[in-house]
């Protein structure tokens, strides 16, 4: 194996979104640094089952429901084709 050309292997501390913690190692960061999560298994859609967590980070999901708000018509069904 070559020297010097691998990234620094070391010892992070990661914290998940429900404030558990634990060390792992990483090449992330640098020795003892702490990578803070936002999105985990624990909150993730994905891995919950659908349950979600919306976190509105500078109005985004309110500017997109503004945007998007008269594209369904009230009581149409998602997959149904709109009515002209």
């Amino acid at each position: 194996m070559k020297q010097d050309i691998h990234p620094d292997y070391h010892t992070i501390k990661i914290v998940m979104t429900d404030g558990s913690e634990f060390i792992t190692r990483s090449t992330w960061g640098n020795e003892g640094d702490v990578m803070n999560l936002d999105i985990d298994p624990k909150s993730h859609p994905a891995w919950t089952g659908g349950q979600q967590q919306l976190m509105d980070r500078g109005g985004r999901v309110s500017r997109f429901q503004k945007k998007f708000s008269g594209f369904i018509k009230e009581g149409a069904k998602a997959d149904a084709p709109a009515k002209k």
